[in-house]
């Protein structure tokens, strides 16, 4: 009985195996490079060229605000020997307080800036999970990957993706 359970079994198991095996041939799989979208997709460049026009006035006024701190730093080292005690602690008062202005609104513009670029980019891969969806359907794909230790470039569809992303209004 115990034999005839192990034939049974094991015959189940290789019959299992092929079937995979079988099943596996059939099988259509895809890749794309999701940084390949975000450099190099119409909507990633159109992003960037809206996040650069929004966040350059703030930019400006930090560089603005950099260079009169390294202005006021300049004129505190050429007059540090001429000047009096309280006249240079008030200067060296002011260098630290603007510093740290600066610092605080480059902190800000960075985290903002950081929270627009990741809405920007949610909406860009909503848009590319669209297009990537309606190639597997219209191309017969049981899967598409986005991360792999190694693809063969044979499946690599981003290009397709890219396509059909520059072709969207």
């Amino acid at each position: 009985m115990k034999l005839l359970c192990k034939l049974i079994l094991g015959a189940a198991l290789v019959a299992g195996a092929w079937l995979t095996q079988a099943h596996a041939a059939d099988l259509k799989i895809g890749f794309i490079d999701a940084d390949r979208i975000n450099r190099e997709s119409v909507p990633a460049e159109r992003a960037t060229k809206k996040l650069e026009k929004e966040f350059a006035p703030r930019e400006q006024e930090l560089r603005k605000l950099e260079q009169q701190i390294k202005t006021l730093q300049g004129q505190l080292e050429k007059d540090s020997l001429t000047m009096s005690e309280s006249d240079r602690r008030s200067r060296e008062s002011e260098l630290g307080r603007q510093t740290r202005e600066y610092q605080r609104l480059q902190r800000e513009f960075r985290e903002d800036l950081n929270l627009r670029r990741n809405e920007e980019l949610a909406a860009l891969f909503e848009r590319a999970n669209k297009v990537i969806r309606g190639i597997a359907e219209a191309e017969k794909f049981d899967l598409i990957l986005q991360e792999a230790v190694y693809r063969s470039p044979r499946i690599d569809i981003t290009d397709k993706v890219l396509k059909a992303l520059s072709a969207e209004k």
